[in-house]
């Protein structure tokens, strides 16, 4: 038995313990890491040196690009060193790290993306006030906002979940993930974390709600436009966003609250992987393919112009 006070290091799932399969995970990890990094540096540095593209619009993508970049960052280094070495393990420290640091730029995410949804909304719906609503002071706000949000919810359940006596010190994920800390901890206060999480499904739920509304509103303000031009432009910078926070919002809800009770070790790295990985690879692609601002931009930033 472990508890709190024993407990100095953890042990990771591992995806092999063939060494040739570990090389292979360490190389596929490294191909995704590059990409996720390049694409993300990509969209933080178009926005960042183009003048054009310093609006509102881009001003958040700019910070979700800076989310994503973190949220790669906590969970595949660590992985691809554990893999490069044959190891599976990590600090106590080190997983109080990684923790904290995806619970903060997950929940971070997740409220940029539902501003987001609100910046397009005001465009489209009210442009004549948009750059009164939307400026340069507010941006900044709620901004912040979501940075402070996720700042305050990665502090609430890192420390409550660390407060925790834990079991044993194998966690079934190849990184520290809050669901399956929960699993292994024997401590009461589980049930006070267990509560925490069901708030914040409700939260994001909220958020969900909110963003769906507010899609509804700005798909009956396109369908009354009178050209058809008009209504594709509209359409058109509403459609990356959707596709990024529908990505967001499947891959986590398959991974939180799919409805099998026991699954494989292997399942759970895999589900780990769709949910913490990709999004944060593809999210850029999406961006950059749907929007000729951005790719104009990504296009000068390197020279191919």
């Amino acid at each position: 038995m472990f508890n709190q006070t024993t407990v100095t290091e953890f042990q990771l799932l591992e995806f092999s313990d063939v060494r040739e399969i570990q090389i292979a995970q360490f190389i596929v990890f490294l191909v995704f890491y590059l990409a996720a990094v390049a694409g993300n540096l990509l969209i933080i540095s178009a926005v960042a040196l183009d003048h054009r593209l310093h609006t509102p619009m881009y001003f958040f993508l700019m910070n979700l690009a800076l989310t994503d970049l973190g949220t790669v960052s906590v969970t595949i280094p660590k992985s691809m060193a554990n893999s490069l070495m044959g190891s599976r393990l990590i600090s106590y420290f080190g997983c109080v790290s990684q923790v904290y640091f995806f619970l903060l730029f997950a929940a971070s995410d997740y409220t940029l993306l539902t501003i987001m949804a609100h910046d397009r909304y005001v465009a489209i719906c009210n442009p004549l006030r948009y750059e009164t609503i939307m400026n340069k002071g507010a941006c900044i706000e709620m901004a912040a906002s979501a940075w402070l949000s996720g700042f305050l919810y990665a502090v609430l359940h890192t420390s409550t979940t660390f407060a925790m006596t834990f079991c044993s010190n194998n966690i079934e994920q190849y990184f520290c993930e809050l669901p399956k800390l929960l699993k292994i901890s024997c401590s009461n206060l589980s049930l006070l974390e267990n509560i925490f999480l069901v708030l914040s499904i409700m939260a994001a739920f909220g958020c969900f709600i909110f963003i769906v509304i507010t899609y509804v509103k700005i798909f009956t303000t396109v369908l009354k436009m009178p050209s058809s031009q008009g209504r594709w432009k509209a359409f058109s910078t509403c459609l990356p966003h959707l596709i990024v926070f529908s990505m967001l919002l499947f891959t986590g809800t398959f991974v939180y609250l799919r409805p099998i009770p026991h699954i494989s070790s292997n399942m759970n790295m895999v589900f780990g992987v769709i949910y913490s990985v990709i999004p944060p690879m593809m999210n850029p692609v999406v961006y950059s393919m749907r929007n000729k601002e951005i790719k104009a931009a990504m296009t000068k930033l390197l020279g191919l112009k």
